[in-house]
């Protein structure tokens, strides 16, 4: 069965990026002049996927406004003559069809996912976390899915990280079938370096089929009282196939500053409109620093 539908869970407080979070969702920073949400959207659009459930929390209502039509904004641009404008706001409300539901409780990435079962039903879906920014020429999901499509089974991206890094994410303990691809055996989440099964780290991209939502009803809440989706796909991993997806580069934490400004460089030196002088500013900033 192909994959029509794709979960965001995006109902975390963004603590840290306070202050600027206090009063706006994290995926709603802007990365250049595009929030991260209308990136991860956009990505699941590229792979065929146009029916998408956002799981969110309070306050989190700008990022329905965003994806909404702004009646009172096309008007404006449309009476002035701003076409290109105009043609841009359109497709943000215009490419996906898009539900929403609330995480009213902070019960962890496992219990958003859980949310979704009525919606998805029986059928396959991806989801994709808003704190991971995939590069658009980086194929990742449509890759997942064509692992899912010849298997049948759940699919996880992972990613090399550094070993001292590897307390962060759920480590993986894999079985490679080729480069790209191997069987999980197991997930240790956020175990330390010395115990970590390999430096294989769960990346926010997953291809699930509907059994997630027993081993999600079957595990019990860690710290914090949080349900982890590991948790979930390490039961199913002990029953069934589960493939791990490995990719290189084209990866940003932006749920990280560091990563979130190495985003907006690499980006803003990407873009049309600004691309140009500021890889001149910046040559211009190395220069300084170097003779100074």
């Amino acid at each position: 069965m192909p994959v029509r539908k794709a979960v965001m869970p995006v109902a975390g407080l963004g603590t840290r990026f306070l202050p600027a979070t206090k009063a706006q969702p994290k995926v709603m920073l802007p990365v250049v002049d595009t929030p991260s949400i209308q990136y991860v959207v956009e990505e699941a659009v590229r792979a065929g996927i146009t029916d998408i459930l956002i799981v969110t929390g309070r306050d989190k209502r700008s990022i329905e406004d965003h994806f909404d039509r702004s009646v009172e904004l096309e008007h404006f641009l449309e009476s002035r003559g701003k076409f290109d404008e105009l043609k841009m706001v359109r497709e943000i409300s215009d490419m996906a069809t898009i539900h929403y539901i609330r995480q009213k409780d902070p019960l962890g990435l496992g219990h958003a996912v859980s949310l979704a079962e009525q919606h998805v039903g029986t059928e396959p879906f991806a989801v994709l976390l808003g704190d991971d920014l995939i590069h658009p020429s980086v194929p990742l999901l449509p890759e997942m899915l064509r692992v899912h499509a010849r298997y049948g089974r759940n699919v996880i991206a992972v990613q090399d990280v550094a070993h001292e890094d590897i307390g962060f994410y759920g480590s993986v303990e894999p079985e490679f079938v080729d480069e790209h691809l191997a069987r999980v055996l197991s997930i240790v989440e956020k175990a330390s370096p010395d115990e970590a099964p390999s430096d294989l780290a769960v990346i926010g991209r997953y291809v699930l089929t509907h059994d997630i939502f027993d081993a999600l009803r079957e595990i019990e809440p860690g710290s914090g009282g949080e349900f982890q989706l590991t948790d979930a796909i390490n039961l199913l991993a002990k029953e069934q196939a589960v493939y791990a997806y490995r990719f290189d580069e084209g990866r940003y934490d932006v749920g990280n500053k560091l990563d979130y400004l190495k985003a907006t460089v690499e980006f803003a030196l990407e873009h049309e409109d600004v691309g140009e002088d500021f890889r001149r500013y910046l040559r211009e900033l190395v220069r300084r620093d170097t003779t100074s």
